[in-house]
């Protein structure tokens, strides 16, 4: 999620799809909890142990706007830390506690939270213990985020994985994202989009076809309520 597309041998070759340029519509959150016009990589400043690059969140932004031009500004509110398990988002670790902090800075500045885009597990697909409980333990992530964000309806839309560290052992990953029950939870389903070539990262291409899938399910299924 933090975006790795144009990413290779630890360096981003700086090339920004069209889908991906800044707009005055679309703005994020940096790690100052200050909103300024997003810009690409858009987890610079959060994610800061390795290279970010091109990700799925400036398409999804250009694209819920292109089907929706009165959806007003857009606020990104980027949180994710790449190579990271599904434990090291439990509630009351480091990476949940900023979550929720950066997620409430967002209210205090006068935004609305419409969603919460989720891509993560890849690390977990490592351990056959790790991939055996993930769903056990990303369905309490997901019900400590909207409780703690005081929004048990929040719609979520997650990605289910387009590579992993061992096939078996992705596979059962894919399994518990691709066989969900929980209410506002929908999933989209990243594979065969395009690798960079480590074989793990979504390519660019990928990263603006992803924006987009993310973008129509959530257009599609979760409309805004009248006015």
């Amino acid at each position: 999620m933090v975006g790795e597309g144009g990413v290779n041998n630890n360096t981003w070759d700086m090339k920004i799809p069209p889908e991906s340029n800044p707009s005055p519509f679309i703005l994020r959150l940096n790690s100052n909890k200050t909103w300024f016009v997003a810009h690409e990589p858009l987890h610079k400043d959060i994610d800061t142990t390795k290279v970010c690059g091109v990700g799925p969140g400036m398409p999804f932004a250009h694209e819920v706007l292109a089907k929706d031009p009165n959806f007003g500004v857009i606020g990104l509110v980027p949180c994710a830390i790449g190579g990271t398990m599904i434990t090291e988002w439990a509630k009351g670790t480091i990476h949940y506690t900023d979550l929720v902090e950066r997620a409430n800075a967002s209210l205090r500045s006068g935004g609305k939270i419409k969603a919460l885009l989720w891509y993560q597990g890849e690390s977990d697909t490592q351990n056959q213990t790790d991939a055996n409980l993930y769903k056990e333990r990303l369905y309490k992530f997901f019900i400590d985020i909207r409780n703690d964000l005081n929004s048990p309806n929040l719609p979520i839309i997650q990605v289910a994985l387009a590579s992993g560290f061992n096939s078996t052992l992705e596979e059962i990953v894919r399994a518990a994202q691709l066989e969900n029950d929980l209410p506002n939870l929908q999933t989209i389903d990243a594979k065969g989009l395009p690798l960079e070539d480590d074989g793990l990262h979504l390519s660019t291409p990928a990263q603006v076809r992803l924006g987009k899938m993310l973008a129509d399910a959530f257009l599609n299924n979760f409309p805004k309520p009248i006015q």
